[in-house]
């Protein structure tokens, strides 16, 4: 299935933006659904009103779905199987470095890297727009090589419930919960800020001090204390959108919002933005006058009709701040 997300009737030649779907989640390591995220947000996204009074006419620019890679989502299939005997190898004290499947893993998650990459790239050297909709939130990797080939410099607003700078978290290489670990090491990637982030571990804080400022982290707890204090969320925003650079890439995991808009994604923590205070977040960074090179949205349940149906309501809003 291809071509009419949100029912808009564009071709990829006519369309300025392309979303390019990511069935893949292979390490995930708590709940799976996320790999049918991606169908079950295009079926979705038919509901979704797409007039706004600040923009209206901007679906008029023009947005294109990828065809689904079925063969991509039968790899995951079977290449998870093989992650889920590695966990449960090292749940049971096992030595997961003496996994015959991990070299495979890893071997996987590679080609998909390659896949991603070349799919975005070639998109962008067409001109195009391009965002990303997994799958779990090792997909973009890919997307984000081919950006900094384009870009000597940018940020990305890293929107999530965790950290995800683990280094190879349970052996896996290019786990879900390592992206942003393996994001740090692209040069053109000059600053990491966090929002939301209420989930991580003693070794993603030694990251971060270790960063220089590359890394900065808005840690939920602290959100939430400022403003009970009586600190506004645009004070807040401000201080958000000032700690980026001109270029910015938008890495959105669902989890980053309260579980109650997606209770069924993999790894749900209490706490988080809601969907306001997220869509608040992004139309000012659209008003800062900061160019939106990418952007990604990942971890959203396909199991559940209203997973799918937030998922597809952000999708539209990081689709339309992008076009606008």
């Amino acid at each position: 299935m291809a071509g009419r997300l949100f029912g808009l009737p564009f071709s990829e030649t006519e369309a300025n933006l392309v979303v390019v779907p990511v069935p893949w989640e292979v390490t995930v390591s708590y709940g799976s659904g996320t790999a049918a995220g991606p169908e079950a947000i295009l079926q979705a996204s038919v509901q979704v009103d797409l007039f706004s009074i600040d923009s209206p006419h901007v679906w008029k620019k023009g947005i294109w779905f990828s065809p689904l890679p079925e063969a991509l989502r039968e790899q995951s299939e079977q290449f998870r199987q093989k992650a889920l005997e590695h966990i449960n190898l090292l749940s049971t004290g096992g030595n997961g470095e003496s996994s015959l499947h991990l070299p495979q893993i890893n071997a996987a998650c590679e080609s998909l890297n390659i896949y991603v990459k070349n799919t975005t790239a070639g998109l962008l050297q067409r001109g195009k727009l391009v965002g990303l909709l997994g799958g779990d939130h090792s997909t973009p990797l890919g997307f984000l090589r081919a950006l900094s080939e384009r870009h000597e410099r940018f940020g990305i607003l890293h929107i999530d419930a965790h950290a995800d700078l683990r280094k190879a978290y349970e052996g896996f290489l290019y786990s879900h919960a390592s992206i942003m670990y393996n994001v740090m090491k692209l040069p053109a990637v000059s600053r990491l800020v966090q929002v939301g982030i209420r989930d991580y571990c003693e070794e993603e804080v030694d990251v971060m001090k270790r960063s220089g400022g590359r890394i900065q982290t808005f840690f939920d707890d602290q959100l939430k204390s400022r403003l009970m204090e009586g600190d506004t969320w645009k004070a807040i925003v401000r201080e958000i959108i000032g700690a980026l650079p001109d270029h910015v890439y938008i890495s959105l995991d669902i989890d980053g919002l309260d579980p109650s808009l997606g209770p069924n994604t993999g790894t749900p923590v209490p706490g988080g933005l809601s969907f306001h205070q997220c869509s608040y977040l992004l139309q000012q960074v659209r008003l800062s006058g900061k160019k939106i090179i990418g952007f990604d949205l990942v971890e959203v349940s396909g199991k559940s009709e209203w997973d799918a149906n937030v998922g597809a309501r952000v999708l539209w809003e990081l689709c339309r701040v992008m076009l606008a």
